[in-house]
């Protein structure tokens, strides 16, 4: 079956990348002995926490058009293939590399642009009616977080 996904669906994905984002950098935390490097990660979990919550409010403000299915789907098969694709695309379950901060950020930053291509990837997906023009202000958040990696992973090359 081949889906025309509206906004709504992926402030849906938007959401699920953010919860496993933030379990990415706990899990990372916790793998972690130094405080300093501990606290970091804490503080990007949170950051993903406070963007599922911008995503959540995003959501809630579509129109009724945004929020309105594409395809007949009473068994809610989009649910479970979206859910699919925020769980083994971006931010995965896989072994962190926490053997240095350098390696911790780099898995992060490689996350964030996946996260942007699957987003841009998706917009293709969005009738521009359905509320396209919505992921460019997720994709604009998830920048925001490369930038902030990046800047700590250059910091901690000086």
């Amino acid at each position: 079956m081949i889906y025309d996904f509206n906004a709504d669906d992926i402030f849906q994905i938007a959401e699920q990348l953010e919860r496993n984002g933030a379990r990415f950098y706990r899990t990372a935390a916790q793998a972690v002995k130094d405080d300093k490097i501990r606290d970091l990660l804490d503080s990007l979990a949170a950051m993903e926490v406070d963007h599922e919550k911008t995503f959540a409010q995003m959501r809630s403000q579509l129109t009724a058009v945004e929020k309105a299915a594409t395809v007949f789907d009473p068994q809610g098969e989009a649910a479970g293939y979206l859910k699919a694709l925020a769980d083994t695309r971006v931010f995965f379950e896989k072994e962190i590399n926490t053997s240095s901060l350098e390696a911790i950020l780099k898995d992060a930053i490689t996350a964030e642009k996946d996260s942007i291509v699957f987003y841009l990837g998706m917009r293709e997906a969005v009738p521009e009616n359905l509320g396209r023009g919505h992921l460019d202000r997720v994709i604009q958040e998830e920048m925001g977080h490369i930038r902030l990696l990046s800047k700590e992973l250059v910091a901690r090359k000086k």
